[in-house]
């Protein structure tokens, strides 16, 4: 072991050196910072000492107080564990090991509760903690990702130059950026990831439709995603997707889509989204039909057994097939551009209850790359808010709602022929119900309260004058 002094030597720690950290930990030494990395499974070390080159400045350790002496001080930490109880045990062992003023930066997904809750209790020992969202998977942590790190501005002062070096880059803005206090980074992940869940099952939903309804194969569907992915739909989930449709199954020779199970998992941060706004109250009827239908497939046995016992129609489209797919790639576009519209109006009800004062101009800037939900269409979304910071929704900002507006027909034109055809696409008919419920001067509310008043006596409220009233709805006059 090299002396105490010498081994002050490092500009940032790393715990948890699996596939995502041992890639983040490659990044940073590509970009001229030394690194010191822990793991206490010594495989991962050593699969980490494979990879990095004699140009990489990466110092490994499976001991946290030789960790602690390998960093220049004030230290910085960053933790890439696996949520929940392993981020706390880390901490736990991680402390009597710091000094004040040291930095804690978890860069999991934890829940942004858990965020507060160890923020303010690290903020009593004198040391600083950040939630930094990072999105992007592997290939993001080893060649950029998209970084949303919360907590004190001034904790952030302290690593800007190695994340923004690290992040990925349009053009010259690093895809990071201090977005706000306490857990704002990890709440604006998790919407991040709840937009995400909409996004998929849209994009699940356009592959239904041409798999049972125009009996494409997949060579043709590779050319169809590829294509919308030249045009206004271009991003990552449409670029991979057309990859997916390439791929064929070493062992079978087959296309691999078709042979893998159709029961959806998840990790549960689309869950935490819905469960949030549902606290905020904030409508995101596309991350819940998400949520939901991922929850759906998952009983495989009961869905094959009613496929015996209840009977549809015909799947088969009779129509022009060219039309039709043009018809659902705008049909796409208008459903993802309302999925972003109900993940940013969260954030901006979140943002006021939870004080983290986001700039949701910046937070499109962040996801325009590096991220899971980069494309295109973000930069629109980024203009929109620079050009009305105070947005109420991207529902209503010009360039957005003219858009909508041009493909709003064939949004009703495709829900019409699944309905026909009895392929079920939540995704999209929640994206037109949102579209249509916003635009609504007037919805049946009342008599819902109405229903309320009358089983309950809760009260409603009048158009024609203030304060709450009561009516015997049993008895007349």
């Amino acid at each position: 072991m090299a002396g105490h002094d010498q081994q002050k030597q490092c500009d940032i720690g790393l715990i948890g050196l699996g596939v995502m950290g041992s890639s983040f930990a490659l990044n940073m030494a590509d970009h001229g910072f030394s690194v010191a990395g822990y793991n206490r499974e010594e495989e991962k070390i050593r699969r980490l000492a494979e990879i990095k080159s004699e140009h990489h400045k990466i110092e490994t350790t499976r001991d946290l107080r030789q960790l602690a002496q390998m960093l220049r001080t004030p230290r910085a930490i960053v933790l890439l564990v696996p949520a929940g109880p392993a981020v706390d045990a880390v901490i736990e062992n991680l402390v009597p090991h710091l000094e004040r003023g040291d930095l804690i930066i978890d860069s999991g997904n934890s829940h942004f509760t858990d965020t507060d809750r160890r923020g303010a209790a690290l903020d009593v020992k004198g040391l600083r903690f950040m939630g930094m969202g990072m999105s992007g998977g592997e290939s993001g942590a080893r060649h950029g990702p998209s970084l949303m790190p919360g907590g004190p501005e001034q904790a952030y002062a302290r690593v800007r130059p190695i994340l923004e070096a690290v992040a990925a880059h349009v053009g010259a803005m690093p895809c990071v950026a201090h977005l706000g206090p306490g857990s704002a980074g990890h709440y604006v992940k998790m919407v991040h990831n709840g937009i995400e869940y909409g996004m998929m099952q849209l994009i699940a939903e356009s592959y239904d439709l041409m798999k049972r309804a125009l009996d494409l194969h997949t060579d043709q569907l590779h050319i169809v995603y590829e294509r919308w992915n030249r045009r206004a739909l271009n991003g990552y989930l449409m670029e991979i997707t057309a990859e997916i449709f390439l791929r064929k199954d070493e062992r079978t020779g087959q296309p691999l889509i078709d042979l893998i199970l159709d029961e959806a998992r998840q990790k549960g941060t689309g869950e935490w989204t819905v469960a949030d706004a549902l606290q905020v109250q904030v409508p995101t009827l596309n991350i819940d039909a998400a949520v939901m239908m991922r929850h759906l497939s998952g009983f495989k046995a009961q869905r094959q057994a009613a496929a015996l016992l209840i009977k549809g129609p015909d799947p088969l489209y009779a129509g022009d097939k060219p039309a039709f797919i043009d018809r659902l790639e705008n049909a796409l576009h208008a459903a993802v551009i309302i999925t972003y519209a109900q993940g940013m109006a969260l954030l901006k009800q979140a943002s006021a209850v939870y004080g983290y004062h986001l700039n949701l101009e910046t937070v499109a800037r962040v996801w325009t790359g590096g991220c899971i939900i980069r494309s295109a269409l973000l930069a629109d979304i980024q203009a929109a808010y620079k050009a009305d910071p105070q947005l109420e929704n991207l529902l209503v900002a010009p360039p957005l709602n003219q858009v909508l507006t041009s493909l709003q027909a064939d949004l009703r034109a495709v829900l019409r022929v699944a309905v026909d055809l009895g392929i079920p696409v939540p995704g999209l008919m929640m994206a037109l119900a949102y579209w249509d419920a916003y635009r609504s001067s007037r919805l049946p509310a009342n008599l819902i309260m109405a229903q309320r008043d009358y089983f309950g006596s809760h009260t409603y409220e009048r158009v024609d004058a203030k304060g709450k009233f009561h009516t015997r709805w049993d008895r007349s006059g």
